[in-house]
Parts: C-alpha cells; sequence; structure tokens
C-alpha cells in the first residue's frame, strides 16, 4: 500500500514535469520566434540599400527540427501553409508534413515579418527535461520503496510485539504491559493502555465482589425459607401452621425486595446515558404521593421544597431510581414523628437536588463506604441489605453529576446532595 503511495507520486511528479517543461518550451519558443522577427525588421529598416542584403529566408541548424524559417513580404515567396490574411501574433498552423508554430510581425511601413518553427522543437526541448527530471526519480524510487517500507517495519515492530502481548492477556486478570523496550514516541500511548488495564481490572474486581457478596446475602433468606417451608410441612394443626406462614411470608418479601434492588443495581450500571431533557418537579411530586402512605404509617412530616423549578438532562429512569432509593432510606432509618424534605434548588445555575431528613445521621467516617454494595452501618445490620446507597450512587454516575452526603444543619440528620453537570 505504501509502496503503491508512492510509485504514484512519482508518476505525478513526472507527469507535472512534463507539463511544466512543454508550458516554458512553448514560452522560450515564442519569445525566440518574437526576437528573431524584431531583429529582421530592425535590419531591413536600416539598410534601407536598393540591393539591401536579405537575411536568410530559410536558416538550418544543425538539428532539422530545430531550423527557423523566416519570410518578408512583399519581397520572398509566400509558402502555401501562410495565408495572405493572416492576423499578426502567434499562430500553430498544419503543413502537409509538420506543425510549425508561426508568428507574424507587421511593421509601421506596412511590410511583414514571418517567423516560423516546427514544434517538434519544442516538444523535444519538453521531452528532454522531463525524462532528465523522470529518470533520475525512477532509479530511485524503487530504492525509495524498500528504505521506506524497511523504516516503517523496523519502527512498527515494537507495535507488533506490543500487539502479541496483549492477545496473550489474560482476559479475567490483565496485566500492565511493559514499555522498557518501545519507542518513546508511543510511550504514551501504552501509559494510557496500563491506566484502562488498571480501570478495567478494579472493576472486575469490584465485579466479583459483589457476586461473592450477592449470593451471600442470597444465601440466607433462601436458608431461610428452606427451614421454614421444611417446618411448615411438620405442622400438625391449623394455628400452628398460620403462625408459621407469617414468618415465611415476611423471609419472601424479603428476599423479594432483595432480588429487584440487585436487579435494579445491574440494570443501571448497564444503563447508557441518557439524553432526554427531565422536569425534576414532575418526578419530585410523583415520588412524594408514592410514599406518603409509608410516611403516614410512622408519622413522618415529608414534604417537598421547590425553591427553583428544575430540569435536568440525562436518563429518567436513573432520576426517578435515585430519588427513590434516597427517600426510602431516609424514611427508613428516620424516627417515628420525624421530618423528610425532598428539596430543589439552583446553585450557581446548576441543578441540586437535596434529601434532608432528622434521623439519627452518618458518622463522617462511614459516610463514603455507604455507597459500597451491601455494606451497613455499624448497628443496623439487622436492618436493610445495604443496596440502597449503591444503587443511588450508581444512578447518579449515570446522570453524569456528583452525589454526596452532609450532615444537616441545625441539628441531627442527614442532607442526601446530588449535584447536576451545569449546563454548558
Amino acid at each position: 500500500m505504501l509502496g503503491s503511495a508512492i510509485l504514484l507520486t512519482g508518476l505525478i511528479a513526472a507527469t507535472a514535469s512534463f507539463f511544466l517543461a512543454y508550458s516554458e518550451a512553448k514560452e522560450f519558443q515564442d519569445d525566440m520566434l518574437r526576437q528573431i522577427a524584431m531583429l529582421n525588421q530592425s535590419i531591413t529598416a536600416d539598410t534601407r540599400l536598393q540591393n539591401q542584403q536579405k537575411i536568410a529566408s530559410e536558416i538550418l541548424l544543425s538539428d532539422p527540427e530545430s531550423r527557423v524559417v523566416v519570410i518578408h513580404i512583399p519581397g520572398d515567396r509566400r509558402p502555401d501553409w501562410l495565408a495572405a490574411n493572416l492576423s499578426s501574433g502567434f499562430h500553430t498552423l498544419s503543413t502537409t508534413s509538420e506543425q510549425l508554430r508561426v508568428y507574424v510581425r507587421d511593421s509601421s511601413t506596412g511590410k511583414r515579418t514571418v517567423v516560423a518553427q516546427p514544434t517538434d522543437a519544442r516538444n523535444e526541448i519538453a521531452i528532454d527535461s522531463a525524462l532528465r527530471t523522470l529518470i533520475p526519480l525512477l532509479l530511485l524510487l524503487p530504492l525509495l520503496v524498500w528504505l521506506v517500507v524497511w523504516i516503517v517495519r523496523t519502527e512498527l515492530a515494537p507495535i507488533t510485539r506490543l500487539s502479541r502481548s496483549l492477545d496473550e492477556q489474560s482476559a479475567d486478570r490483565p496485566q500492565p504491559i511493559d514499555d522498557n523496550s518501545l519507542p518513546s514516541e508511543i510511550t504514551p500511548f501504552v501509559h494510557a493502555i496500563n491506566r484502562l488495564l488498571d480501570r478495567v481490572n478494579n472493576l472486575m474486581g469490584n465485579q466479583r465482589r459483589f457476586i461473592a457478596d450477592a449470593a451471600h446475602e442470597l444465601r440466607s433468606p433462601l436458608t431461610a425459607l428452606s427451614i421454614q417451608a421444611q417446618n411448615l410441612v411438620k405442622t400438625g394443626s391449623l394455628n400452628e401452621m398460620r403462625e408459621r406462614v407469617a414468618p415465611l411470608q415476611e423471609g419472601i418479601e424479603r428476599a423479594r425486595q432483595l432480588t429487584e434492588q440487585l436487579l435494579n443495581l445491574a440494570r443501571t450500571q448497564a444503563g447508557i446515558p441518557g439524553e432526554n431533557k427531565i422536569n425534576v418537579s414532575e418526578v419530585a411530586r410523583e415520588l412524594i404521593v408514592e410514599h406518603l402512605p409509608f410516611a403516614e404509617a410512622k408519622h413522618i412530616d415529608l414534604g417537598l421544597e421547590e425553591m427553583a423549578p428544575l430540569s435536568i438532562t440525562g436518563a429518567p429512569d436513573a432520576l426517578r431510581l435515585m430519588l427513590k432509593n434516597a427517600l426510602e432510606n431516609a424514611l427508613k432509618y428516620t424516627h417515628e414523628d420525624g421530618e423528610v424534605t425532598l428539596r430543589l434548588l439552583s446553585d450557581n445555575g446548576c441543578p441540586v437536588i437535596e434529601v434532608v431528613d432528622n434521623g439519627p445521621g452518618i458518622p463522617v467516617s462511614e459516610r463514603e463506604r455507604v455507597f459500597d454494595s451491601f455494606y451497613r452501618i455499624t448497628g443496623t445490620s439487622g436492618e436493610g441489605n445495604g443496596l440502597g446507597l449503591a444503587i443511588a450512587w450508581e444512578a447518579a454516575v449515570r446522570l453524569g453529576g456528583n452525589l454526596s452526603l452532609h450532615e444537616r444543619k441545625g441539628g441531627n440528620g442527614l442532607v442526601f446532595r446530588y449535584a447536576h453537570r451545569c449546563a454548558k
């Protein structure tokens, strides 16, 4: 491919050289004919002798193709190819045997000087000039092609070794690439690949831990359900059966909730960032209505504060899932007669959503850990499964904003704060 490109470039250069040489030869021939005509008229006008010596009608040079024909009218015999009414200036005329370049010059005395030369002369000059350029190029082209191919192969050899190294990598545990033997020009590229492999390793490690934690979390309720089902079979009376059905139903509900949260987390992690315009106020009002029954059951004051009408660009399902988990988490851990508020505000033109409660809050040392899957705050191991805030975090990442936890101003409680990216 590269050799073909070089050959094509050489052919284009040769073609351009010929046409440039042809144009220069044409200009040279025209200038020469013009100067000969002017010289002949000057000599003819200055002598003004009765028997003035005429310049030879035909000047034969060493090369017959380069001969120049000078004709004076009146005076010389007009050849057949020279029309009587031919205008002054340059012309290209054809004879029975050749093509001529002709220059006609009229003097102030009414005399006409015609200078002609075969066009083969200029063509020969153009071809000779082009060949002088083309022949060295043709001789050098094979060497140039070989040299370029050799240089490219030599320079790309480290990249070839790099590709083999990547092909030999283990798919489940890719290792960093050794850049000691690589050219400095591609070292930044290799460093970028190593950073990518490091992120892939971290991601795969997180996935392995998530799968292990999910299996552990599912094993306990499923084992409990199996034992409860076996005990249910052994019951001897209807009352005893009813007593054992209630915990069985609760276990089934917990397993269902855990499975649903696992699916939500997986969907959020695999989701593609959306670019839909979302009316945040409308979504917030819908979620408040959905969670009112649970809030009323605990006598919690659940409210919505719209300090600014908000709309963002992103995936609607990710926004709903993030706020749903934030509200459920706040309602779950806020004591009875407590307060949970969903706030919509703008911070320097950037949309901000807050869920504020007056519950027990989260210690500063654990505010980052709570976004990990299956992580539970010390002392709350019996409540929830540690997925709510992890789902909210993944949803925030998909939306393209920043999620953080803060202490509530003026007392105990927590502020769940999502800051969306500012509009450009």
